[in-house]
C-alpha cells in the first residue's frame, strides 16, 4: 500500500486517458468537461487504496474506480440543475455552458457508462459490483430527495438530517472502498466492514463540509463561505443551533433563514454568530470527531496489517482536520 498521492496521480493520469470525444458532440463534450474539472476525486482513490490494503494490484480498480467518479459527477450535474447552480469547481455548470437539457440527457448517459465500465470484470466480480452499485444509485437518489424536501419544512429533525447525508453523501464513499475489497476478493466481512468504515468518514466528511462552509476560509475552501446560509439551508449547524437556542435566539435565526437580502454580509455574520453563542458550531465539530471515531473503530473488524490500518487511519484523521 502506498501513499495517497500514488492513487491521486494513477487515477488523474486514467482521467487525462479516458476518450470521451465520440458522436454526437453535444452529448459527449459535456461529459468530457465535468470530468476534466477534476476535484478532490477522494471516491476513486479510496477504490484504489482499498484494492492494496487488501493486497490486490490498485490498477485492476481502475475501472470500478472510474464507475464510482462517474457516476459522482453525473449526480453533481443534475444536483446543478436542480439547485439552478452557476458553478462548479470554479467553473461553469453544464446547462449553464450549454442547457438544460443538454446537462440532462448528458448525466443520463454517464449514469449508463458508469454501469459499462463494470463489464471490464469477470461475471461473478461483475455481479457484486453491479449489485452493489444499483443499491448505492438509489440510496443516492433517495438522500436527493430527502435533502429536496426538506427544503419546505420545518420540523426537520437531527435523524433524519443524518439519514440524509447517510444516503446522498456516505453511501458512494462506503461504496467506493467496497468495490475496492470486491476488486480485490477479500472475504465478505472485510469488504462489509471497510464499507463501514467508509460510510462513517462519508458521514464525517459532510458534516465537516457543513461546518467550512459556515466557518471555512474563503482561500483554501474553494467555494462561497457562506453559501448554505445564503441559500437557507437546514444544515446540521442549523439544527444544532435550533436546539440549543433561546426563544429570542430562535426567532432571530427563523426570520433570518426566511430572507434573502441582496447583500449576504449581515445574515451570514449574524447566522454565524448564534452558531457560536448556541453552541451549534461546537457540536458540530464534535458530531464530526465522533463519527472519525466511529470509523476508525471499525478498522478493528478488518483483518489487515497494523501497518495498513496506520494508514487508513492517518488518512482518516486527515480528512478530520482539513480546510478544503
Amino acid at each position: 500500500m502506498r501513499a495517497i498521492s500514488h492513487y491521486q496521480e494513477l487515477i488523474s493520469k486514467h482521467f487525462d486517458s479516458l476518450i470521451l470525444q465520440k458522436e454526437p458532440t453535444n452529448l459527449y463534450e459535456p461529459i468530457q468537461y465535468i470530468l476534466a474539472l477534476g476535484g478532490k476525486r477522494l471516491r476513486p482513490v479510496l477504490t484504489l487504496m482499498a484494492t492494496e490494503v487488501f493486497d490486490a494490484d490498485a490498477e485492476k480498480a481502475l475501472a470500478a474506480a472510474t464507475a464510482v467518479e462517474v457516476f459522482h459527477n453525473f449526480s453533481l450535474i443534475h444536483d446543478d440543475i436542480m439547485d439552478d447552480a452557476p458553478l462548479r469547481r470554479g467553473k461553469e455548470t453544464v446547462h449553464e455552458k450549454w442547457n438544460i437539457n443538454t446537462g440532462i440527457l448528458s448525466g443520463d448517459a454517464m449514469l449508463i457508462l458508469a454501469y459499462q465500465y463494470f463489464e471490464e470484470y469477470e461475471s461473478k466480480i461483475f455481479r457484486a459490483l453491479a449489485q452493489l452499485f444499483s443499491k448505492t444509485a438509489l440510496e443516492v437518489c433517495e438522500g436527493q430527495q430527502y435533502d429536496v424536501d426538506f427544503e419546505t419544512r420545518d420540523d426537520v429533525t437531527i435523524p433524519e438530517y443524518l439519514k440524509m447525508i447517510e444516503y446522498k453523501t456516505a453511501v458512494l464513499v462506503g461504496a467506493a472502498m467496497k468495490m475496492g475489497a470486491i476488486v480485490a476478493e477479500t472475504s465478505t466481512e472485510n469488504a462489509n466492514a471497510i464499507y463501514d468504515f467508509g460510510l462513517n468518514l462519508g458521514i464525517a466528511f459532510q458534516l465537516q463540509d457543513d461546518y467550512l462552509d459556515a466557518f471555512g476560509n474563503p482561500e483554501t475552501f474553494g467555494k462561497q463561505v457562506g453559501g448554505d446560509i445564503i441559500e437557507n439551508k437546514k444544515t446540521y449547524l442549523y439544527l444544532k443551533a435550533m436546539e440549543f437556542a433561546s426563544e429570542a435566539q430562535k426567532e432571530q435565526l427563523l426570520h433570518l433563514f426566511s430572507i434573502q437580502p441582496n447583500d449576504n454580509t449581515d445574515k451570514i455574520n449574524s447566522v454565524k454568530e448564534i452558531f457560536n453563542e448556541t453552541g451549534a458550531s461546537a457540536a458540530t465539530q464534535k458530531a464530526i470527531e465522533s463519527y472519525t471515531l466511529k470509523a476508525l473503530k471499525t478498522l478493528d473488524e478488518v483483518q489487515i496489517s497494523v501497518d495498513k490500518k496506520n494508514i487508513l487511519e492517518a488518512f482518516a484523521q486527515k480528512l478530520m482536520s482539513r480546510n478544503v
